[in-house]
């Protein structure tokens, strides 16, 4: 893969990362729900630290043609809420944000599976391997939630790469 496609694809997905960022926090304002709260502030997080290692490595592509390292991010655990999680009045536009998000990230990890793929650098696959990893996990806590949601009405959250 060229300098410049790689810069290229870079800098598409790193504008991705950006946009998910902000859907997130929006998102939290889209719910009453604590829990939902925090997912979507943990997701826009998440995706803000993907921008900011994907900015670092745009740069140092730039001005020496290296990878850098990536050592990942672990999604946190769930809070625990002494309390049962409140039904969630806004469902259908919850459950549409949601339904949003799942594509954004089932987009996000088959960009990072496809950029691995045409890597030959050891680092730079590692990196893209690691972020579509980081994504499809993503995809799972919101795949999760969507159907907690749809059938009972309430937030579920667990952390699928511990399951």
């Amino acid at each position: 893969m060229s300098s410049t496609s790689l810069l290229d694809a870079v800098r598409v997905v790193k504008e991705n990362e950006r946009i998910a960022s902000e859907s997130y926090a929006r998102a939290v304002n889209a719910t009453t729900n604590p829990l939902g709260k925090e997912l979507f502030t943990q997701l826009s997080g998440f995706e803000a630290y993907h921008l900011q290692k994907l900015t670092a490595l745009e740069k140092s592509l730039e001005e020496t043609g290296e990878f850098i390292e990536y050592t990942g991010r672990e999604f946190p655990l769930p809070p625990v809420f002494e309390v049962t999680a409140a039904k969630e009045p806004e469902q259908k536009s919850v459950m549409h944000i949601i339904t949003e998000a799942i594509e954004l990230e089932k987009t996000a990890e088959k960009a990072y599976t496809e950029l691995a793929g045409r890597i030959s650098d050891l680092r730079g696959h590692q990196m893209f391997t690691r972020l579509a990893r980081e994504e499809h996990i993503h995809y799972r806590i919101l795949f999760q939630a969507y159907w907690s949601i749809n059938d009972t009405g309430t937030w579920k959250w667990t952390r699928p790469d511990l399951e």
